[in-house]
């Protein structure tokens, strides 16, 4: 189930979309004669990881750009706190910018949790199609609330890592699952679906797996990966439950004191950056899950069987998520238009076997 707004912690799952999205607001600074306008980012991105050098890396190129006229603070490792915290720090002026997670998001407008609806989606592409064709209202709703949305991306598939193995709903059912503390419709929607769940900080996933306070948790295999969570959690049920949607945002009375004369070729480096990083983390899911597997890690098979008890379990908690979660309009929209795709496709593979 989906995360709810809320201004306290948010998401561990965070991390990854973070990379993705970094790539966003890298940097800009500014000529001596100009006014330097000065823009506070935070990043959930690790500092020792590779994907926060490309972040820097495209701070760099930003930096060149616009030619010293706005400078970029990079905050990361999640140094400012998870997305709720980071997203309260920009409308108190603490911070001007950041790579949020659908949670975050979600803090200024929920309607973005319509693209991460569990199992209501089976690929990337049909993900992407929706958020094409919703991404105009959903910039517009972020813009009116003073944001400016830079780029959109992901963190991967989310997946159940757990501390024993599990391929149907009724297995995890009988472990006890992570939830961040704070989050109460969550919460409810969980347990309305009869899982136990225990909601506590972020800071004690890593220990609650080994200490055996919690035996399961979601998190996509990038995020597994790169906070070593399947040493802990040492299997992994082999479905897709959501996918991991995040933006790079910036706050709009920021953006407009940028020059306006760089603005395109800023927003063209970020572009360029945000889907060569997007591609490339399409293709590490099944890379990072085989150097996991190297390491320990059990895939846990799924059968047809069994994804339609997945399946069901997910659609059971629609009815709570439309409307409570996800605005009932945008839920409603996201899967007219799924289904639009759905059957666009499959007429065209009909024709493809003519």
């Amino acid at each position: 189930m989906m995360p709810k707004a809320d201004t306290r912690r948010s998401s561990w799952m965070a991390p990854v979309v973070a990379f993705a999205l970094a790539l966003a607001l890298c940097a800009l600074p500014a000529p001596a004669a100009a006014q330097t306008v000065t823009i506070k980012m935070a990043t959930l991105v690790p500092t020792n990881s590779s994907w926060f050098l490309v972040l820097k890396q495209v701070a760099d190129q930003w930096n060149k750009i616009s030619n010293g006229r706005v400078r970029v603070i990079l905050y990361g490792g999640g140094i400012k706190g998870d997305d709720p915290e980071v997203v309260q720090a920009m409308r108190l002026g603490e911070l001007q910018g950041a790579v949020l997670t659908s949670v975050g998001i979600a803090q200024i407008d929920p309607s973005v949790y319509a693209l991460s609806i569990p199992m209501a989606y089976d690929s990337y592409d049909e993900v992407y199609w929706v958020l094409d064709k919703m991404k105009p209202q959903l910039d517009a709703s972020m813009e009116s609330h003073g944001f400016v949305v830079l780029n959109w991306a992901d963190g991967g598939w989310l997946r159940f890592f757990t501390t024993s193995p599990v391929a149907t709903p009724d297995e995890l059912k009988k472990l006890t699952l992570f939830q961040w503390a704070g989050d109460a419709k969550t919460l409810e929607i969980w347990k309305t679906a009869g899982f136990k769940v225990r909601p506590a900080a972020v800071s004690d996933l890593p220990m609650g797996l080994s200490t055996g306070l919690f035996q399961a948790c979601s998190l996509s295999p990038q995020v597994a990966q790169i906070g070593r969570y399947y040493e802990r959690a040492k299997y992994m049920t082999d479905v897709k439950w959501a996918l991991l949607l995040g933006a790079t945002v910036i706050k709009k009375d920021t953006w407009d004191r940028v020059p306006a004369d760089i603005k395109p070729a800023l927003l063209k480096a970020m572009k360029d950056a945000g889907d060569k990083l997007q591609a490339d983390i399409r293709k590490s899911d099944q890379s990072d899950i085989a150097a996991m597997k190297s390491a320990g890690l059990t895939v846990v098979p799924v059968d047809a069987k069994d994804k339609a008890l997945w399946l069901k379990t997910a659609e059971s908690a629609y009815g709570k998520i439309r409307g409570s979660f996800v605005p009932t309009a945008s839920f409603d929209e996201a899967m007219k238009l799924r289904d639009e795709y759905r059957k666009a496709h499959a007429a065209a593979a009909t024709g493809k076997k003519k």
